[in-house]
């Protein structure tokens, strides 16, 4: 089972029928703790600002879950705003804490770029498992004003630009993280969500 984790925020029918085209048939939307605690792996989606994500997860006494879960070793994949939350601080808004389950920040493009950034761009690989089928250079869709910069350069995933080169996904173990929205990336976010539906249960290893 796929346990997407409802904490109030975002269009989650979105991505659960997502992963739906992407060939699951135990994705579950879900706030419930037991439910969190006996899937096999955890979507955590997420829009809008990071703060307003750690309230609601604070609310509904979800975070000590999410990470615990998290480092327990099953597959894990943040998404957007869930993406952020996988760092340990934001700058937006001030200063918010994120869960810390990856050293580094995420802080506000420059003023010398539109924000925010909408619409698609490429990416360039490092070499994963969830990019199985797909080429250098793949578009997938963004909306974001932030962007995360993590304390590791070993663990970026994968690089876009927008005025600057940074972090589009990241990956730690059995961690893994995308800005973008897999759910709106048509036949190539189809293709990471099967990637993911169909990699075993055990933690992943980033190639060096």
């Amino acid at each position: 089972m796929i346990a997407i984790i409802d904490y109030g925020v975002g269009n989650l029918r979105s991505v659960q029928k997502a992963f739906e085209r992407a060939g699951a048939r135990d994705a579950v939307i879900t706030h419930d703790i037991e439910v969190i605690r006996q899937a096999e792996k955890l979507v955590l989606p997420g829009v809008g600002a990071i703060r307003s994500a750690v309230d609601r997860l604070t609310d509904m006494n979800l975070i000590d879950v999410i990470k615990n879960e998290a480092l327990s070793g099953k597959p894990f994949f943040g998404i957007c705003v869930g993406f952020q939350l996988l760092f340990e601080k934001s700058f937006e808004f001030g200063e918010t804490l994120g869960l810390g389950l990856i050293p580094g920040t995420v802080q506000r493009f420059p003023e010398t770029v539109k924000i925010p950034q909408i619409g698609w761009n490429a990416l360039k690989f490092h070499s994963h498992p969830m990019w199985n089928g797909l080429k250098d250079g793949a578009d997938v869709y963004f909306c974001h004003s932030f962007y995360a910069t993590p304390a590791d350069p070993g663990v970026i995933a994968a690089e876009t630009e927008y005025g600057i080169t940074y972090c589009a996904a990241v990956s730690k173990d059995n961690i893994f993280g995308v800005q973008f929205h897999p759910e709106k990336s048509q036949t190539v976010g189809l293709t990471i969500l099967n990637n993911f539906i169909n990699s075993p249960s055990t933690c992943w290893q980033q190639d060096s």
